[in-house]
């Protein structure tokens, strides 16, 4: 059976609010975190909006330390250092630093890229022959596990230290790998998120791909439109989010609090077959995933209450919702409800699944499903395979016991992981 899995801390930094709090109220109320920015239209960008962190109230010598300022460390650093950091204090965890490591805790905090602008700033000046003048901080500002090791670092952790990248799925296979090793017995609790950067650099490839809107530049906050009949594209975004995954034994041993459990889930790959692509998934692949996750959580399709789904604003959103009716074999009010994050927060890339599962677990806890922004004018293809009432546009009092997120990204890669509301006093 392998030990069971709960998720005792939060943190998040996320276009519509830093901190867990404030991210609860802003998922409640249908907050925007989507806004003009002027560098992309300096920059003759078709799609001049994103959803970005604002944190220039946040104090951030609570995360780093005066040198580690000093060396301007990247924005996908950063945001990952606030929600790690902040997810391991709400687990009731402490930062020891004169301490050996400790051995049974570890990291897996995943990342697309990190610190492109950076990395720009060393190319021009090694092709301008000033190679010295790169300082002795550009390699883990560059490196993809840059993030997860200044988190090791700063944590002192003694376990697997690692970053993983798979697209659009990396928050969300990260919780699943995390999982597992929790689950045989290789750690007690592993922090696990992802992160990714801010500006033109990372966003440019989508721009030039046209799938972003370009409608929507003076009218930012009705630009992401998940499900809506009238959505031209994603809205590119930002941030991190972070969770403290631990075995419940060690949760209950230290009196921790539990927001839920996580059951289980599956990754998988369509293999860019049966119409799947580097940009489109294998519907057949991405209906294993669904189904094998329910195996793997031992729950039945009609147990869950609401699926956060991937639901990008794309015409490949009817499509995510047959291959859900597909796999679970329900249609119309049969269907749970279901909602997506990214018309408040645009879509945060490899920091999606990890921001979005936190948001997920709120639910949870707060006994609520959240609303759909921008899904006045639901896509009539939708609506021929479940009924109206399960897209709820605004925030409704249902109490779900089981949630379902999933993530589905560039390459044809899956990722699908089932959370339980549990007891804090099992």
């Amino acid at each position: 059976m392998g030990k069971r899995v709960v998720i005792t801390g939060m943190g998040v930094c996320a276009p519509n609010a830093v901190g867990l709090e404030q991210f609860k109220s802003a998922l409640s109320s249908g907050r925007n975190g989507i806004h003009f920015q002027q560098e992309l239209q300096d920059l003759n960008f078709g799609c001049q909006i994103a959803g970005k962190p604002d944190i220039n109230k946040v104090e951030l010598n609570k995360y780093f330390n005066s040198v580690q300022l000093k060396s301007e460390p990247g924005s996908g650093l950063v945001y990952g250092v606030i929600a790690g950091t902040d997810a391991w204090k709400d687990a009731g965890l402490e930062i020891k630093n004169d301490s050996e490591p400790d051995w049974e805790t570890g990291v897996i905090f995943g990342t697309g890229l990190l610190g492109v602008d950076r990395f720009r700033e060393s190319v021009l000046q090694i092709d301008q022959g000033q190679v010295r003048r790169l300082g002795s901080t550009a390699v883990v500002h560059t490196m993809a596990s840059g993030i997860s090791a200044y988190l090791g670092g700063i944590l002192g952790c003694g376990n697997q230290v690692t970053t993983n990248s798979s697209a659009c799925t990396t928050g969300t296979e990260g919780i699943l790998i995390a999982w597992e090793r929790i689950r045989q017995g290789s750690a007690q609790r592993m922090l696990v998120g992802s992160t990714s950067d801010s500006g033109p650099y990372i966003w440019g490839g989508f721009d030039a791909l046209r799938i972003l809107p370009r409608a929507y530049n003076d009218n930012p906050g009705k630009a992401s439109r998940p499900m809506s009949a009238t959505a031209t594209g994603f809205v590119p975004g930002s941030g991190a989010g972070a969770l403290v995954l631990e075995s419940l034994e060690s949760a209950r041993n230290r009196g921790a609090r539990i927001y839920a459990e996580v059951l289980g889930g599956t990754v998988n790959s369509g293999g860019q077959r049966q119409g799947g692509s580097m940009t489109a998934p294998n519907p057949f692949a991405v209906q294993r995933c669904i189904q094998h996750s329910l195996e793997v959580a031992g729950i039945e399709a009609r147990e869950i209450d609401a699926i956060n789904g991937h639901l990008t604003a794309t015409s490949k959103d009817a499509e995510e919702i047959m291959n859900w009716s597909i796999a679970l074999g329900l249609r119309a009010k049969e269907f749970p409800y279901i909602n997506s994050f990214k018309s408040t927060i645009g879509h945060c890339l490899a920091a999606a699944g990890s921001i979005e599962s936190v948001g997920a677990v709120l639910q949870l806890k707060e006994g609520q499903v959240f609303g759909n922004v921008n899904c006045h004018d639901l896509d009539p293809a939708i609506e021929d395979i479940i009924h109206r009432s399960r897209v709820p546009e605004n925030t409704i009092p249902v109490s779900p016991e089981i949630i379902a997120k999933a993530s589905f990204g560039f390459g044809d890669v899956n990722a699908c992981v089932i959370f339980k509301k549990i007891s804090e006093e099992i």
